[in-house]
């Protein structure tokens, strides 16, 4: 087991089912945000049953990594219903901490299930340190997560008066609307945004009118989607100005994208913390690219370095698939025969140039030189996915290690 003492400042990465939560914990991730069946948002996750809360807590433990549940709907009378008891058995199976929007469910947590810490959600929008400070008299919450839409130089100022914790947003996707506050899906499809509905309705293909006359080709369409935040070039002063977790956006995304996004991560923040928050423009460059070999949309720093809307909105669906580059799971590993196993999501050919991606380690890469199936057969290329592929590797590879196109 290769685990790893809690570190500060928090690497906090998001899990949309169990798989996904070991994935975050063993590439790095020093807790996990997830959801359960009732009270989150991002309904169409696969989100967690209460036994599989409790199995993420015993797996996050084994790593002294920590389980935070989202219980962020904006609540209606009628959601109330059970969450007195959901929220003492979030307490009793060991879970940290809750993520809350309304302050009705954060004074009911604090009444019902006092060992469980309570975060205040970027919903509320939390852009000043007075804020912190009545959230804090008044609710007596643990931690709160800054709203998207501070600068750095606000986060610096709110962190140095914050009565408690700050969580910064560092990659993933960004609300065109302020906070998350949108109606767009309900207005558009009867899907309520906050109450876990949201169908992303910013991301949609519009066709461009002013006054009843089309402004552009109809086959080019717009969207009014804002581009994923990544703030790798951000982060070291966000380091240094004593933000306490680092949050990554993304319970939708896939377990290669989890692994990616959080290995990369854990990698610039542990060198950026050897170095003094001092690296190399080459060493910012490697961890940048490695950020983005994973990301599957256009990418900009926010607003943590000011306001631009001509540089955060993405005009244009531009989405890129690096899934395909996604080529399987090591499921066994032979170490006499140097041969490892790998069950395969994407085609792979000889001669391809292979990365592996192992906890803990930069990345190594290698040729394949030979494949051979279940039967034995030698294979020049491989088109079937979950196909059990033998491949020699030139060095000591582990089950559960992923495999990506170099």
């Amino acid at each position: 087991m290769n685990s790893r003492p809690f570190s500060e400042p928090e690497l906090l990465a998001p899990a949309g089912d169990l798989r996904r939560a070991e994935t975050a914990i063993r590439y790095g991730a020093d807790a996990v945000y997830l959801g359960g069946q009732k009270f989150s948002l991002r309904s169409r996750a696969s989100n967690f049953s209460i036994d599989e809360i409790a199995e993420a807590v015993r797996y996050a433990n084994q790593y002294h990594a920590r389980i935070h549940v989202t219980v962020n709907e904006i609540p209606h009378d009628s959601d109330f219903d059970g969450l007195e008891e959901y929220l003492k058995t979030l307490e009793d199976i060991g879970v940290t901490a809750i993520i809350a929007a309304s302050p009705a469910i954060m004074k009911l947590a604090k009444q019902t299930a006092p060992k469980l810490e309570v975060h205040c959600s970027t919903q509320m929008s939390v852009t000043n340190a007075s804020t912190a400070q009545f959230l804090k008299d008044q609710l007596d919450i643990d931690r709160v997560v800054l709203a998207r839409e501070c600068t750095l130089e606000e986060v610096r100022a709110i962190v140095s008066h914050c009565p408690v914790d700050t969580e910064a947003f560092i990659h993933g996707g960004m609300c065109v609307n302020y906070s998350g506050r949108c109606t767009l899906s309900n207005r558009m499809t009867l899907r309520d945004a906050n109450r876990g509905g949201c169908a992303q309705s910013c991301r949609w293909s519009y066709h461009l009118f002013q006054n009843g006359k089309e402004l552009s080709d109809p086959d080019h369409l717009y969207t009014m989607g804002s581009k994923d935040l990544c703030a790798v070039n951000e982060i070291a002063e966000l380091m240094k100005a004593g933000v306490r977790s680092f949050k990554i956006e993304g319970r939708m995304k896939t377990e290669f994208y989890v692994a990616g996004i959080v290995s990369a991560y854990r990698h610039l923040m542990d060198e950026l913390i050897a170095h003094d928050y001092v690296l190399s423009e080459e060493r910012m460059a490697y961890h940048a690219d490695e950020i983005l070999k994973a990301e599957n949309r256009e990418t900009c720093p926010g607003f943590y370095e000011g306001i631009d809307s001509a540089a955060v909105i993405m005009h244009e669906n531009s989405d890129k698939d690096v899934n395909h580059g996604f080529l399987g799971r090591v499921v066994s590993y032979d170490e006499n025969a140097g041969v490892l196993v790998l069950e395969t999501r994407n085609p792979i050919d000889l001669e391809d140039r292979i990365e592996v991606m192992e906890p803990g380690m930069e990345n190594r890469t290698f040729t394949v030189k030979s494949m051979q199936n279940e039967n034995g057969e030698y294979l020049e290329k491989s088109r079937v996915p979950m196909r059990l592929l033998k491949i020699p590797v030139p060095f000591a590879v582990k089950i559960d290690d992923l495999l990506r196109k170099a």
